[in-house]
């Protein structure tokens, strides 16, 4: 791989792997958008909201909570469980980050989400990456996002509640990202265990923590199955 510390910005590259990123994220912020101002926020606290958090599903859960008439620090602890993900994706990618000062990781980090994270993480394997052109996808994608959102939340004004479907919006774009992250079958393994394991605890555990105890237990059962096998096989076919 190349020394993502020397390397410069490619525009072509970037642009190649951020424009599907910007293309969901303006169909998902104008939802969220709506969405917010029929909740009662107006365009500038969108606007705010998506600069400070920048986190597609904890800002969707925030704006239902808030229109559920949740306290604030109900708000508050459960978009910080929801992305507590964020630990594990910034810990994934930090091994291509080595050597990059500390100002450069905090900017980089601010910019990180389930998107940016699955285009960069990819192409990083790929050894044609650096952290100069994954930064570049953070904060393209970042500016995207809010004035996507901004903008929904001045269209909203003009479409009647509970005329719309569009919180919906954010589920597709999950299950695009694992489909495109599908590269073989302990992937679908992973996600079966994942997925099932959420459907089933979220019948007993309240709120949204099954999706952060399913993500763990799918990802380390999927761990064993696949040592397993290599030890079986003598090399990996998965």
């Amino acid at each position: 791989m190349r020394d993502s510390r020397k390397a410069s910005v490619s525009l072509k590259e970037v642009f190649e792997a951020v424009w599907p990123i910007c293309v969901g994220y303006f169909a998902i912020g104008a939802a969220f958008g709506v969405l917010a101002q029929k909740a009662g926020l107006k365009p500038l606290e969108i606007g705010l909201m998506s600069v400070f958090v920048f986190a597609g599903s904890a800002q969707f859960i925030a704006v239902s909570m808030l229109s559920s008439g949740a306290a604030a620090a109900s708000v508050i602890l459960t978009t910080f469980v929801v992305n507590i993900r964020h630990l594990l994706m910034s810990s994934s990618l930090a091994v291509h980050l080595n050597g990059c000062r500390r100002r450069f990781l905090f900017l980089y980090a601010y910019g990180i989400t389930d998107e940016s994270f699955a285009v960069n993480t990819t192409r990083f394997r790929e050894g044609r990456w650096n952290a100069y052109n994954a930064l570049a996808v953070n904060h393209i994608a970042n500016v995207v996002w809010v004035g996507s959102t901004v903008a929904g939340g001045f269209a909203g004004q003009f479409i009647p509640a509970g005329s719309y479907g569009i919180d919906y919006a954010l589920s597709a774009m999950f299950i695009s990202l694992l489909v495109l992250q599908t590269r073989g079958g302990i992937y679908v393994i992973t996600a079966i265990l994942a997925g099932g394991c959420s459907v089933l605890l979220s019948l007993f555990v309240p709120g949204n923590m099954h999706v952060i105890v399913a993500s763990l237990f799918g990802a380390t059962a999927a761990f064993g199955i696949r040592a397993f096998l290599d030890g079986q096989r003598g090399g990996s076919r998965w």
